[in-house]
């Protein structure tokens, strides 16, 4: 695996498990950066199957939610899927007046999300 500085990615069989660096993900220079870790796993590295591991995000800006929706759109268009999983309830609050609850898979947690893939 390439290396990701504002990610920690594990392989669990054929599912690529995403944890992020920062408890903060609202600066645009780091939304950048997370958003080209999380591409270069689907374009470079052939990860399909990825899951999000929100557990030690605190905050999550709309940059960042705009990245994650080209992430679901890339992986979809190379067979593959994302799914979202221990989102804080405040920050899933987001996803729901959104919508975006019914765009992702949200799982609420790990073990639950890697069972449905």
């Amino acid at each position: 695996m390439a290396d990701h500085r504002r990610l920690q990615v594990d392989k669990q069989g054929k599912v690529s498990v995403v944890r992020f660096a920062d408890r903060k993900i609202l600066d645009e220079a780091n939304i950048q950066q997370i958003g080209q870790e999380l591409f270069q796993l689907v374009e470079g590295e052939g990860c399909k199957n990825l899951l999000l591991n929100f557990t030690d995000v605190e905050f999550l800006s709309s940059a960042a939610l705009g990245k994650l929706i080209t992430l679901d759109k890339k992986i979809k268009s190379q067979g593959g899927n994302l799914k979202l999983t221990n989102i804080r309830p405040e920050i899933f609050e987001v996803f729901v007046i959104t919508r975006l609850n019914r765009l992702f898979d949200i799982r609420p947690d790990e073990a639950d999300a890697l069972a449905a893939f």
